[in-house]
């Protein structure tokens, strides 16, 4: 008989064990600190048979008021004056009203005192504390809701290393329908999860800490990269605003194509960075090229307006040698005659490379739509006068004039396949940060956002099978608030109705997903287009 019996607590031991074991990988996995720390507590209840428990975090005493206690950074024991915050509590038998409060670490509770001590408290009947021990059950729960607690067992959370972290609370355990006292074996138990607990949590808030010291860098990273260009600020965060509400928007659709396509918490925030930095690459452009807001460069305009100057100047000296020479040969009636038409000359002369600069000026501005035409400028490039050093120069350079026949936009096709490139800048450099496992993908997803599905796209004129869905989205959130932003120096900014129709004409021409354009609208994507989501 006692064999059965000892044969029979082995193997309650190692499937306790085994438990242990398995609660603990439970534990090292979740990084979500909500919950984890519930998860921490119905562990807890479940290996030791707890119909009720509570758990509470340690935390500097001046954010004692603050309500975000998931996001309370776990210290160590030097530093401010530390306290115990209540955060979770469960309950088989009676409803738990959880407000959340706080505790000073001290001896007048029972969860103040194992934080003191550092050592489990074991209490087979809360209302009946010797009056020797300097702390006190509060009964406040059971007054409240009529419950009655009887064997309490808290433990300390503490790392290897001596973190105190928190306090875990069980109360009343139950055997064969019964509450009983718990026993060493619940003891050793619940310290050992504490333990684990305790070390979870702690990873789970250096998780957080390594997070938001990220985001901060992402952030900071995008603000430095869009200041090279104020007329872009803010492009892309409201990139990933756009695509982080379509991501969501594909996650709740329950009919059609993107039924059953779901993104994970890591694949959310693989989007979000992504759409955040698939501009990093900007930083390799050359800013006047980043910024050029009309075909010619400033100071190219500025040495026009310059030639237009000693050109006026030199008409100017040609016009007075010609009334000099008729004074001298023809006398001063003869001149007084003629004076006149020297005016009508040099004005008609004046006036017409005042026109030139203005046509010159015009051409400047950059179109949108590639149906201008610049025979004009080639007359104005046989324009000639006599410089200081009467050296006869044209009005234009063969270079200006080919800048200013630019059919669209502002960018020569060297300067184009240089703005261009900040895409592959953006994949090399990407590829060198050391991202986890769970983001990886952003390079790739980074990559394609300015290829078609027609194959007309670049860099790398890939096609629709190459092009990942995550792309597809931030493609269009990108178009549409280049379309749609605050004034460019090259284009006008264009209603959001308007800058619908293009992309339909996108769509039409085979460059963007038809399925995913038809859910940007009808859920109203652009509805999120200033609102900027919680990170993932």
């Amino acid at each position: 008989m006692e064999a059965a019996d000892s044969a029979a607590e082995v193997a309650e031991l190692a499937r306790q064990l085994e438990e242990l074991n398995r609660i603990g990988a439970a534990l090292s996995s979740e990084r979500d600190i909500t919950r984890l720390l519930s998860l921490i507590l119905t562990s807890a209840r479940a290996i030791t048979g707890s119909d009720a428990g509570s758990l509470y975090l340690t935390e500097p005493a001046e954010r004692a008021s603050a309500p975000d206690w998931p996001a309370a950074r776990v210290a160590d024991d030097r530093g401010p004056e530390r306290i115990l915050r209540f955060v979770i509590a469960q309950n088989d038998s009676a409803p738990v009203p959880l407000e959340t409060a706080t505790l000073a670490i001290t001896d007048a509770s029972i969860a103040g005192h194992v934080a003191l001590t550092g050592e489990p408290l074991r209490l087979d009947d809360a209302y009946d504390v010797s009056d020797a021990v300097p702390y006190t059950f509060n009964p406040a729960f059971d007054q409240l809701t009529g419950y009655r607690t009887r064997s309490v067992l808290a433990v300390p959370m503490r790392t290897p290393r001596g973190t105190l972290v928190g306090v875990v609370q069980l109360i009343n355990a139950k055997r064969d329908g019964g509450i009983v006292a718990y026993s060493d074996r619940d003891q050793a138990l619940a310290v050992s999860l504490a333990s684990q607990a305790a070390v979870s949590v702690e990873n789970s808030q250096l998780y957080a800490d390594v997070q938001r010291l990220f985001e901060g860098f992402v952030r900071a990273s995008v603000v430095a990269i869009e200041a090279r260009d104020p007329a872009t600020s803010g492009h892309s965060f409201r990139v990933a605003n756009l695509t982080v509400a379509f991501a969501e928007a594909v996650d709740r659709a329950d009919h059609g194509p993107f039924a059953g396509l779901q993104f994970s918490r890591d694949e959310m925030r693989t989007i979000r960075y992504a759409s955040l930095l698939h501009d990093f690459g900007k930083v390799a452009v050359r800013e006047e090229v980043l910024v050029k807001a009309k075909k010619l460069f400033p100071a190219e305009l500025d040495l026009i307006h310059e030639r237009v100057k000693l050109a006026r100047r030199s008409r100017e000296v040609t016009s007075l040698q010609a009334r000099l020479d008729c004074l001298l040969a023809e006398g001063r009636d003869a001149y007084l005659t003629k004076a006149a038409s020297f005016d009508v000359a040099l004005g008609d002369e004046l006036t017409h490379l005042d026109g030139a600069l203005g046509a010159v000026e015009a051409a400047n501005e950059p179109s949108v739509l590639p149906d201008r035409h610049f025979a004009e400028l080639q007359r104005l490039a046989q324009i000639e006068f006599l410089d200081a050093d009467a050296v006869r120069r044209t009005l234009l350079t063969d270079n200006e004039v080919r800048i200013l026949s630019l059919p669209k936009g502002s960018l020569s096709e060297a300067e184009r396949i240089e703005i261009e490139s900040h895409v592959l800048h953006s994949y090399r450099f990407l590829t060198h940060i050391p991202w986890t496992r769970e983001i990886r993908h952003i390079p790739a997803i980074v990559a394609g956002h300015h290829e078609k599905l027609n194959g007309q796209g670049y860099p790398h004129r890939l096609s629709a099978p190459d092009i990942p869905i995550q792309t597809r989205m931030m493609t269009i959130s990108d178009i549409f608030d280049a379309l749609s932003a605050a004034d460019r120096p090259y284009k006008k900014a264009v209603p959001i109705e308007r800058a619908l129709e293009i992309l339909a004409l996108a769509v039409k021409d085979g460059e963007l997903d038809a399925t995913l354009f038809e859910l940007f609208v009808a859920a109203r994507i652009f509805d999120r287009w200033l609102v900027e989501p919680e990170p993932y």
